[in-house]
Formats: structure tokens, sequence, C-alpha cells
């Protein structure tokens, strides 16, 4: 895919809405925060998180790990976070340290971190199936804009105020994690870049035999080595069937590439969750960048063709619109309405072919 000028759009005024509406969180974090801690406290909550990454590792700082730089190999980790007690810290959010290695009381911390290999990788997510009961695991795939440590940390909140049943594992592209359209433009390079190792790893994971389910979660401009991913895993018999749910977040995804994607996949693909919001500014710029090609985060399902599409396609859709924060990353914010809502559409037996949901309906 090409990036295409579209007149002053390319100015210093686009770069500053960019560090607006598209930062991956509400503050960058401190260098060194993957750094781990021997502090502990009480109430908190522990999250070990698998990592599969086509980053290069960083030799500069080994607080971050993994740099922006892309390379051929994929590298592996094992990170656990700590997260406060709930009394301490609001659901959606993460707690920054203020200063490195943080207080495990009232932040974020990193407890252990290491690179690993990809055969430790394997059995660690055996090794978890055996000890936790849960035969399911859980890929994120984060956006535009991250930093290695914000995927990480921003991973860890979402399982966490999610109570998701499952084995994190993270999928992290070489995002550069700074806000200009050189970077913009790198970063969607990079995930195409990534799209095979992702691939790999799909195929990996269902091939393990202590692995039942997964599901893929995948944010803004990580939808699409996402969807690429499945879309290969969706041609080939066996380990495709453990492909269960693939949900989208604000997707930054062109909606003729998206309806390509679907159909390629056939009848064999996963359950597609679309998680959508109209007011979506950083979406609305990205259609811009993109000559004006409409985005799927920020269709509109109750509008022709939409409608009539995910409704044929089976696509359950969720509008976000009316959610508080913001509308970029609304959906890990208020995680709990977004998990509760999904969990009662599917409990009440409702039609994937509905795809008139709002959060409103959460609350009711």
């Amino acid at each position: 895919m090409k990036l295409r000028r579209t007149g002053d759009f390319f100015g210093p005024a686009l770069v500053l809405i960019l560090a607006l509406v598209c930062c991956a969180c509400s503050s960058r974090p401190l260098q060194g925060v993957l750094v781990p801690s021997a502090e502990s406290a009480t109430g908190a909550s522990r999250i070990p998180i698998l990592v599969a990454t086509t980053r290069a590792r960083s030799t500069g700082d080994i607080g971050d790990m993994f740099n922006g730089d892309r390379t051929q190999e994929v590298s592996y980790a094992s990170i656990t976070v700590s997260i406060p007690p709930d009394s301490a810290r609001k659901v959606g959010q993460i707690q920054w340290p203020t200063s490195v290695p943080g207080d495990p009381g009232r932040d974020f911390v990193t407890v252990s971190a290491d690179h690993i290999s990809k055969q430790s990788f394997d059995t660690a997510i055996s090794t978890l199936a055996k000890s936790t009961g849960r035969s399911r695991v859980l890929v994120f795939v984060h956006g535009f804009n991250n930093r290695f440590d914000e995927a990480v940390y921003r991973f860890a909140q979402i399982v966490q105020d999610s109570k998701a049943p499952a084995i994190p594992v993270l999928f992290s592209w070489p995002s550069r994690g700074l806000v200009s359209l050189a970077a913009y433009k790198e970063d969607v390079e990079s995930a195409n870049y990534s799209h095979n190792a992702l691939q790999q790893l799909l195929g990996e994971i269902a091939h393990n035999r202590d692995v039942k389910e997964v599901t893929v979660l995948c944010h803004s401009m990580g939808c699409w080595p996402a969807l690429e991913g499945l879309r290969a895993k969706s041609i080939h018999a066996g380990s495709a069937d453990k492909f269960k749910n693939v949900l989208l977040v604000a997707p930054d995804l062109d909606v003729t590439v998206f309806r390509t994607e679907v159909h390629q996949m056939g009848r064999r693909r996963p359950r597609i969750a679309l998680f959508v919001s109209r007011d979506d500014q950083a979406l609305k710029l990205s259609k811009s960048i993109w000559g004006g090609s409409a985005r799927l985060g920020d269709a509109n399902p109750e509008q022709e063709p939409y409608r009539s599409e995910f409704e044929r396609e089976g696509i359950m859709v969720f509008d976000l619109t009316h959610l508080q924060g913001n509308a970029h990353s609304r959906a890990f914010e208020d995680v709990t309405s977004v998990m509760g809502m999904i969990e009662r559409r599917l409990a009440e037996g409702q039609q994937l072919a509905d795809s008139r949901s709002t959060l409103g309906d959460a609350s009711q």
C-alpha cells in the first residue's frame, strides 16, 4: 500500500493533529519501565504476557528490550506486569510510574522481563495452559505510534480489566512510536512487513495441542497484518478451526481492502466483531492521508452499503460512538462495558447479522 499526497495535509498542522488524536496513551511512559523490580504490594495482580515480535533488540537501553527497527528473525520474550489493587487505580487506565521502577501499590510495575527462545515460548504456552486450566489464547496486535513498553502495559491493562480467561500473547510489530507523517508511513510499511511473521505465530499457537481456541484482538493499524495473517490461515485445513473470534477495534483499514479480505477467507473464517466510533478523529485524519479512502473503524453501521454488507457477512458490529473517552482507544478505556456487552450479546443468542448494537445496550 502506498500513501497518497493530499495537499496541505502534509504540513505542520497535520503533525499537531496527529499528536493530539493518535497517541497510544494520555502520556508517554518513562524510559526503563521494563527493568524488573523486586518490590511487591498487597492486593496487586500479576499478568504474565508472552511476546513474539519483529522488532530488533534494543542495545542502547536494557529497559526498552525492543526498539522500532525491523528484523528478519522473530524474537520472543516473557514479561510479567504487576497491576496495583483496584482500590488504587481506575479501570481502563494505565498508571505509569512517575519514576522507575515505580510503586507497585499505585503503579504498573514490571516484575520480570526475559528474552526467550522459540522453543521456550511454545513450552510456556503449554505450561500456562496446564497450570491455569486455560486452553484459550488471546493474541493482541497493537496499532500505530506504539513503543514496545506501551504495547506491553496496554495489553496487561486489557487482560486485567476484561478478566479474559485466556493466555495472553502479544504480537508487536516495529512501530516507531513517533508522531510524524514520515513515522506514519514507516509504520504502515512495518505493519505490512510483519504480516508473514504474524501468520507464522498464529500457526505455531494453533498447532499447540494444549490450545483449543484462539482469539485475535487488533487495534488501529494492527488490524491489517492481523487480517492478512488470518486470511492465510483460513485457506489451510486443520488448525484454522481453532480461530474462533477476531475483534477489530478502531481498524485503520480501507473498507475495500476489508471486503476483499473477508471474501477471500470464505466461510471458514472466524467470527468477526467490529468496534467502530463515528467520531474517531484519528481515522478521519487517516482517511484524508489516504486520499479519501473510507476507513473501516469510523463506518456508520446504520448506513448503506455497510448495514447490508455487515448483515450479509454475519459481522457483529458494536457502535461505541456515545462512549466517553478518546474515540480511538475508548474500547480499551471502558473495556468492562465492552466485554459485558459482548458476553450479554452472545449469552442471549443474538444473531450475528444484527449489527445495530451500541454501548447503550450495555447499561440495559
